[in-house]
């Protein structure tokens, strides 16, 4: 049997559900093929969403007309605002998730997605042909046949397989192949690929113990409750519906790393077993005993699966240990000491693909028409591979609809910059440093954190997709109706004049700051002690005209006050980034060869011959590529 498409997408994770219905909503003909209906964006891990900068790719993914940020306020148990210490460039939202609700919300949106059929399957075979462009053989993709023997064509092609790729879990000295636990592992798909020259390698990741919370004593827990306030994460989201759930908080102890530390002659991360890179940032309990062996107490997270569920998940114990010593180190935990477990934690290892083998449209370089997003091009985190799924879904449906390359017309892509989303710098380290453990996002990334917040993501984004159609117009109507309210509250600020008065013969002050004559109410928003909240009682006509915003008044006066207080730090970075802009405008593809450039130095071309930069600015972001040798290529180049 043959079904044909526009966009075949492989693998119902969360980078295929967000590259399904973007490319559907851009009026592509779509298929989303996933081994089990019942497990949509299932959350293998954590069953939260956001944090440090990943809150902020979340926030991007909505404002780009998808769907992770809708899904998450239906069904969050409980939402925080990360870093509210510091600066607004660094706030970051986080919320823990129903994990059953999230699977079925995830499903009523792709049912109720035109353009997009799912069909039930396994990929088993990449379908590649083999084509000629201007007098040279290229290779392009045509489709997938599965392991009942369907035969899927389509104009595009997007893996995105996760885990699942001759996935093999470890449990002590078990082994057994699997994407997830309880789940099989796809064999033969990776090496249908990498036949036509697209590298693999291995990768390791890892999950914690699940506990059934009627067997905790949370009194000798912390509790730590979330936010009732009015954040959320989609523009166009309700207020969380379901109870909201607090988590807890308890210490490892030295008992707990004494029989950890039995078990590691049998642990695959220390037995050779497992020779494959795990994630930095994410480690296991037994990685932080090797890592910091000092230190006495490690931090642990009891979150909530649900609100109708005993599932529990302990956040900060991944392992791979033997489960019987998994479970004689969690019980020597005062609050944990009856505990029992629905199944122990364990560690994946699974194939992924060198993403420096990729354009920033996140196409294949070697063969057209193949896009592959999330845990396959070597990230971690649910919130980058939506990113990167929104992405591709987009670039898919553009391709789908584009014309053929053999005429030599360009094909229109849609790209973000640097300085224009965490999903830009995401894709942009991809492509052009390659990764050698699991990529996970930080605001560290970032070089343009002020102009990349969490707040600020409609702006930067709605715009542009509501053009390439995958914003639709309720949602454009909102965002511009948004921005002329924050127009209007800056404007007013900007003009509106503070008159003290004589106190005492000095004058007037809010607390400490004293007022002069002839500023403006901006001039007092901009002060780091004061806030709209601290001047309402000064300026009256200021909290009026907040109050009579007809919606999300919340918001649009953080935007505001935001934009106020930090105008002088924003200015500055746009203006470095439209410094970079001017190498991102050079082009060098096909105009060097760089095995015998010897203006540069031998590191600088191996790596620019191994991942050929489109931009100057892409190849100045490459490890090994100096400043000189940027340099050199503009001197000869006539710059």
């Amino acid at each position: 049997m043959i079904l044909k498409y526009d966009v075949i997408v492989i693998g119902g994770g969360h980078a295929g559900c967000e590259a399904a219905t973007a490319s559907a909503n851009m009026g592509a003909k779509t298929l989303l093929v996933t081994m089990d209906m019942n497990k949509i964006a299932q959350m293998s891990c954590n069953p939260a969403v956001g944090g440090i900068a990943k809150g902020q790719i979340v926030r991007e993914i909505d404002a780009l007309g998808g769907q992770m940020g809708l899904v998450t306020d239906a069904t969050a148990i409980q939402f925080r605002m990360l870093n509210r210490s510091k600066g607004p460039a660094v706030w970051s939202p986080r919320a823990q998730c129903d994990r059953g609700k999230f699977i079925w919300k995830w499903r009523s949106v792709l049912d109720a997605t035109p353009n997009l059929d799912v069909w039930q399957d396994q990929a088993d075979e990449l379908l590649v042909e083999s084509i000629s462009i201007n007098s040279q053989q290229a290779k392009r993709v045509v489709g997938v046949k599965t392991i009942w023997g369907a035969e899927l064509r389509a104009k595009a092609v997007i893996i995105t397989a996760g885990t699942f790729l001759n996935g093999l879990m470890h449990i002590g000295r078990r082994m057994v192949p699997g994407g997830r636990i309880a789940e099989p592992a796809v064999p033969h798909f990776t090496e249908s690929i990498t036949q036509h020259g697209i590298r693999s390698a291995r990768m390791k990741t890892g999950t914690p113990v699940r506990i059934d919370k009627r067997s905790v004593h949370f009194e000798d827990m912390e509790r730590q409750d979330g936010e009732n306030g009015y954040y959320k994460f989609s523009y166009m989201g309700e207020q969380r519906p379901l109870q909201q759930l607090p988590c807890w908080v308890c210490y490892t102890n030295e008992q707990v790393h004494e029989t950890l530390r039995s078990g590691l002659a049998d642990s695959p991360l220390y037995n050779g077993q497992i020779q494959s890179i795990g994630p930095r940032y994410c480690p296991s309990i037994e990685t932080k005993l090797m890592t910091f062996p000092d230190r006495p107490q490690h931090l642990l997270f009891l979150e909530p699966e649900g609100e109708d569920t005993n599932e529990m998940y302990l956040n900060g114990f991944s392992s791979s240990l033997p489960m019987d010593v998994q479970i004689e180190a969690l019980k020597k935990i005062p609050a944990l000491r009856d505990i029992k477990v629905y199944r122990p934690g364990y560690a994946i290892e699974y194939d992924f693909f060198d993403p420096t083998q990729l354009k920033h449209s996140l196409e294949s370089k070697i063969i057209e028409g193949l896009f592959m997003a999330g845990q396959v091009n070597g990230t971690t985190g649910y919130e980058e591979a939506g990113g990167q799924g929104t992405l591709a879904g987009i670039n898919a449906a553009l391709m789908a609809g584009s014309v053929s390359r053999g005429n030599d017309t360009a094909n229109e892509t849609f790209e973000l910059k640097r300085d224009e989303a965490y999903i830009g710098v995401l894709v942009d380290d991809l492509v052009t440093k390659g990764v050698d453990e699991p990529y996970r996002m930080f605001t560290s990334r970032a070089e343009y954190r002020i102009l990349l917040r969490q707040d600020d993501a409609d702006a930067r984004l709605t715009e542009k997709a509501y053009e390439l159609g995958i914003a639709k117009r309720d949602r454009y109507d909102w965002w511009m109706e948004k921005k002329q309210h924050i127009e209007e509250i800056e404007n007013f600020c900007k003009t509106y004049p503070i008159k003290p008065k004589l106190v005492n013969g000095a004058l007037e002050s809010i607390g400490s700051t004293p007022l002069v004559y002839g500023c403006k109410l901006e001039d007092l928003v901009a002060r780091p002690e004061l806030n709209f909240e601290t001047l309402y009682s000064i300026v009256p006509e200021l909290h009026e005209r907040v109050e009579n915003l007809p919606n999300r008044k919340e918001e649009i006066a953080e935007a505001a006050e935001i934009h106020i207080k930090y105008k002088g730090y924003i200015e500055r970075e746009r203006q470095v980034a439209e410094k970079m802009h001017r190498l991102e405008n050079i082009k060098i593809k096909g105009k060097f060869d760089y095995s015998n450039l010897n203006a540069i130095s031998t590191e600088a071309r191996q790596k620019l011959e191994k991942i050929q930069p489109v931009t100057l600015a892409q190849a100045s972001r490459i490890p090994g590529v100096s400043p000189s040798d940027i340099n050199a290529m503009l001197v000869l180049l006539g710059r």
